[in-house]
C-alpha cells in the first residue's frame, strides 16, 4: 500500500510519477525555490507551461537540485498562439531553451481552441513529429472534452498519452474520465485539491472544497489534512495529480500521501460531492484576447 500508484504507465510505455508539482500562478521569483523544495522532498515530476511564464525558473530549480536530468519528469504545454505545424515545432525550441534541457518528457497542447481546430490538428501533428524524433518522450492534450478528443483522434495518428483537466471533488468530469479511459488516455487533474474554488478574485460565493465537512471527517479519521485526502482520492482512482504550492511545508504535506488508504466507502463519499460546476474557463469558449498572448523567445 505504501508505494501504491507512485508511478503511472502511459499508453506508449513511458512511466511517470503520479504526483507532481504544479506551478500555475507561481510567480517566477518564487518558482525556483518551490521546485527545489519539491525535488528535495521527493517529487520527481514538475508541470509547467509556456503560458505560465516560469519555464526558465523551473529549469533553474531542477539544475539547483543536483539531480540528473533523467531523474526529473518535465511536463510543459504549448500555448494557443503557437499552434500550427512549424509554430509548434518552434514552441518546443522555446520551451527547451528556457528549461535548459534537450528533450521534454511530456509536451501537451494547452487548450482545444475550437475556434481554430485546424491549427490544433496541425499543432498535434507537430507533436507527433517531435515524438518520432525523440525530442519528446510522450505527447498529450489539456482541457479536451470528449468531442474535442473525437475530432483529434479522427485526424491524427497517435492517441494522446494524457489529458490534463480541471478535476477535484466538486468537479469530477465523469464524461471526460470515461472518454479518456476508453482510449487509454491518462487523466491528469489540475486544481486537484480544488484550489481554483478559492483563488482570490474568482468569485467570493464559491464553496471552498478544503472546508468540505465530508472531506474533513475523512481527514480526521486518517489523521491527515483535507488536501492529503483529496490527493489520495486521485491516486487511488488511477489519476495523476499536480498540486500547486510555493510553500515548502505545504509542498511536503502534499507529497505525504502514500502511507494511508481510503476505503471504497470513503472514495464513493468524495465522488458524491460532485456539483458539475466548472470553475475554470470553459474549453468550448474561444478567448481570443487570451489566446493571442505571445510567448516570448527568451
Amino acid at each position: 500500500m505504501g508505494n501504491m500508484n507512485t508511478e503511472l504507465t502511459l499508453n506508449n510505455g513511458v512511466t511517470m510519477p503520479a504526483l507532481g508539482l504544479g506551478v500555475f500562478q507561481s510567480p517566477p521569483e518564487q518558482t525556483t525555490a518551490a521546485v527545489e523544495a519539491a525535488l528535495a522532498t521527493g517529487y520527481r515530476h514538475i508541470d509547467t507551461a509556456a503560458a505560465y511564464g516560469n519555464e526558465r525558473e523551473v529549469g533553474e530549480g531542477i539544475r539547483n537540485s543536483g539531480l540528473d536530468r533523467s531523474e526529473v519528469f518535465i511536463e510543459t504545454k504549448v500555448w494557443v498562439s503557437d499552434y500550427g505545424y512549424e509554430q509548434t515545432r518552434h514552441a518546443w525550441e522555446k520551451a527547451t531553451a528556457k528549461l535548459g534541457v534537450d528533450y521534454l518528457d511530456l509536451l501537451i497542447l494547452h487548450q482545444p481552441a475550437p475556434d481554430r481546430f485546424d491549427k490544433v490538428i496541425a499543432a498535434y501533428k507537430a507533436l507527433e513529429s517531435l515524438l518520432a524524433e525523440g525530442k519528446v518522450r510522450a505527447i498529450g492534450v489539456s482541457n479536451f472534452l470528449p468531442h474535442h478528443l473525437k475530432q483529434l483522434l479522427a485526424a491524427t495518428d497517435i492517441v494522446p498519452a494524457l489529458n490534463q483537466v480541471e478535476l477535484h471533488p466538486y468537479f469530477i468530469q465523469r464524461d471526460v474520465q470515461e472518454a479518456d479511459a476508453e482510449h487509454g488516455i491518462l487523466t491528469q487533474a489540475w486544481s486537484p485539491i480544488g484550489g481554483i474554488t478559492f483563488y482570490p478574485g474568482w468569485g467570493e460565493a464559491r464553496r471552498n472544497v478544503m472546508e468540505d465537512p465530508t472531506i474533513a471527517d475523512v481527514a480526521r479519521k486518517h489523521g491527515k489534512s483535507p488536501a492529503q485526502v483529496m490527493l489520495r482520492w486521485h491516486l487511488q482512482q488511477g489519476r495523476s495529480a499536480i498540486p500547486k504550492s510555493t510553500n515548502p511545508a505545504r509542498i511536503a504535506e502534499n507529497f505525504d500521501v502514500f502511507d494511508f488508504e481510503l476505503s471504497p466507502e470513503e472514495l464513493a463519499a468524495i465522488d458524491a460531492l460532485d456539483t458539475g460546476v466548472r470553475n475554470g474557463p470553459d474549453p468550448d469558449v474561444a478567448r481570443e484576447e487570451r489566446f493571442a498572448m505571445v510567448i516570448p523567445e527568451a
